[in-house]
């Protein structure tokens, strides 16, 4: 029990279960595949390589290829970089604009903290694929737009994730002997919240993004998110439904990418350690 109990202690003193492990090696493949696609991707996206269309799996093309003839193995590398690169760029705005603005209200309170959370109740009381669709048939679907507007769509959850951890934080009595001390609201904020809060906001920030893979993911199959020639995963389930009565390798591949990656982000997320996890380890 000792040897199995020191196998599964990382470098960093926390202990790992094999879930964990192989579900951040996922992540870990999908995020390099997505850095260095446009280099290792054996065809170009738009290149009709097949004189057939729905191809099977076979050599040269190990993905099979799609309505067009085009190599799927491509296709699904390059899409790996717009599905993860942007659903990565909208957590990213969400989750610190909303730590950030939760962290302020909490500290702060009076109006600006009921402004603030009235606002972002009412934002977050509309459905988030009716605002998506809304917006992105408004405005476009270029990437910036889809960026700030699944960004807009999960600020409110990450707000109220971090105000409820704030003020916990808030009337704690370390707080009170900083206030003593006369330390500025930003000292409070950076130095005394941040940090007690900070292993709860990022498995949060792992969720927001399964979330945001999810609702893009359902934007680009009815055809609002990403256009041709571009294409994220899915936009290739969408370009290639016709397929699905042939048990076609153009539908079935992407959608084992979503799901490849949004269960190994939760798988990650619930086999953290311990003291990652709580934020009372």
């Amino acid at each position: 029990m000792a040897r199995v109990a020191a196998s599964r202690r990382s470098l960093l003193g926390h202990s790992y279960n094999l879930v964990g492990v192989v579900a951040s090696l996922v992540i870990l493949a999908w995020t390099l595949i997505a850095i260095f696609a446009p280099a290792i991707i054996p065809h170009s996206i738009g290149d009709i390589v097949d004189d057939d269309y729905f191809g099977p799996m076979r050599h040269g093309l190990w993905l099979g290829s799609d309505y067009l003839g085009r190599d799927m193995l491509s296709r699904v590398l390059m899409g790996a970089r717009y599905t993860v690169g942007i659903s990565l760029a909208a957590v990213c705005i969400a989750c610190f604009s909303g730590v950030v603005l939760g962290m302020i209200a909490a500290v702060t309170g009076g109006w600006l903290d009921t402004c603030l959370s009235r606002f972002l109740d009412a934002m977050n009381s509309i459905p988030s694929k009716l605002f998506g669709l809304v917006v992105v048939a408004a405005v476009g679907s270029s990437i910036p737009a889809l960026i700030l507007t699944l960004a807009v769509i999960y600020i409110p959850g990450a707000y109220r994730f971090a105000r409820a951890l704030a003020v916990n934080i808030n009337t704690m009595d370390f707080m009170t002997v900083a206030r003593v001390r006369g330390e500025s609201t930003a000292y409070l904020i950076g130095s005394e919240i941040l940090p007690n809060i900070m292993r709860p906001v990022l498995a949060d920030f792992g969720l927001r993004f399964v979330f945001i893979v999810l609702l893009l993911s359902g934007l680009s199959f009815l055809g609002l998110g990403l256009q041709p020639p571009l294409a994220d995963w899915g936009a290739l389930v969408r370009e290639n439904i016709g397929g699905l009565p042939f048990a076609a390798p153009a539908v079935i591949v992407p959608s084992l990418a979503i799901a490849s990656l949004t269960i190994s982000v939760n798988l990650l997320i619930d086999n953290l350690p311990q003291k990652i996890r709580d934020r009372d380890a």
